[in-house]
């Protein structure tokens, strides 16, 4: 089932729109230098970061992300839980979004209340339902999937009773088989868009591995307009994890696809060395190409050979080679720049 599509600044979701890949901010604004906040979110947004969510804990922090939303190059997004107050001067403080959850948010008449300024102010609300924090009458439910999609589908009678269709809807949890179960069977009734992802997944190896397969098992079922990988890790290592599942899945052309090997004790270069390097500086590269970093000649152009540019060792020389062919043998700094020669001039 085709979602809606709906703008979120200038960026869309929904529809026929690409998948797009989130982060959150990870510290508390207040005390914050926007100047230093904005460089971040440029950074984010190099990475492949297509839109921020801040928390807004108090009154004063929907006024800040107001701000940083006014210069910010990707559409911002206001989270707010217990207070709608926040959430109206989020809106009125200019946010491209509001997440609100309806377990947590108040009375009925303050969620419609919320939903009214947003239509009016033209910004797009999402629905975020969380496993953790279901409705009270919901809380002992027996399966949490099911329960998802009903407290999920109260709020729809809100929605649907003002008439507000600029609505993304998020039903979470930190385990993967009831997020499943609450997206697949949301997706078989609505064609509201959907942001998944799990709630608190971990770590970076374990977090990236649980986000992983939670996330592409609905997306190659189709189900799916916006994902963010929530890990117990600084905001970029989400977009980079993020925007890594999108390629692998083959949802995202654009972006350096890089394949390394693990090293061993046949290895005459550094791949990890290497990559320690230079890794953020090729997936910053929105060109479309596959690089290949390896440690040895048997892992070298032979294996790596229908990569479009790669680096290996051979002995106590470092290769270049592009397309499985060699174009440089030499020292190792000599080697490093005839491959950023080669990676410039790739059309990709």
């Amino acid at each position: 089932m085709l979602r809606e599509k709906i703008p979120v600044g200038d960026l869309f979701i929904g529809g026929d729109a690409p998948v797009t890949v989130q982060t959150m901010w990870k510290r508390p604004l207040v005390g914050e230098n926007i100047d230093d906040v904005l460089a971040s979110i440029h950074d984010f947004a190099a990475f492949g970061c297509d839109l921020i969510r801040f928390s807004a804990p108090r009154l004063e922090d929907a006024g800040i992300i107001g701000l940083i939303a006014k210069r910010s190059p990707i559409p911002i997004v206001a989270d707010i839980h217990f207070d709608y107050r926040i959430a109206l001067e989020a809106i009125r403080a200019g946010v491209h979004k509001v997440r609100i959850n309806p377990g947590n948010i108040g009375s009925r008449e303050k969620a419609e209340t919320v939903l009214r300024a947003a239509a009016d102010a033209g910004v797009a609300i999402r629905v975020g339902i969380n496993g953790g924090s279901l409705p009270r009458t919901l809380r002992n439910h027996p399966d949490r999937g099911e329960a998802m999609l009903l407290a999920a589908e109260e709020e729809i009678g809100i929605l649907e009773k003002i008439g507000f269709s600029r609505v993304v809807f998020s039903l979470k949890s930190s385990d993967i088989e009831s997020s499943v179960k609450a997206n697949t069977l949301f997706s078989q009734r609505y064609r509201y868009p959907l942001h998944i992802g799990l709630t608190e997944s971990g770590p970076l190896v374990p977090g990236t591995v649980k986000s992983s397969i939670m996330i592409s098992r609905l997306l190659l079922m189709g189900i799916g307009d916006t994902i963010r990988v929530s890990l117990s890790e600084e905001p970029v290592k989400e977009v980079m994890a993020g925007v890594e599942i999108l390629k692998a899945l083959g949802l995202r052309k654009n972006g350096v696809r890089i394949i390394s090997c693990p090293r061993c004790g046949r290895s005459t270069f550094d791949p990890h060395a290497f990559l320690a390097r230079y890794e953020k500086e090729l997936l910053k590269s929105d060109k479309s190409l596959t690089v290949a970093v390896m440690g040895c000649v048997v892992n070298g152009p032979e294996e790596a050979r229908h990569a479009d540019i790669g680096i290996t060792g051979a002995g106590r020389e470092v290769i270049v080679f592009r397309k499985g062919s060699i174009v440089y043998k030499g020292e190792a700094e000599r080697a490093y720049k005839a491959f950023w020669e080669q990676f410039a001039a790739f059309e990709g």
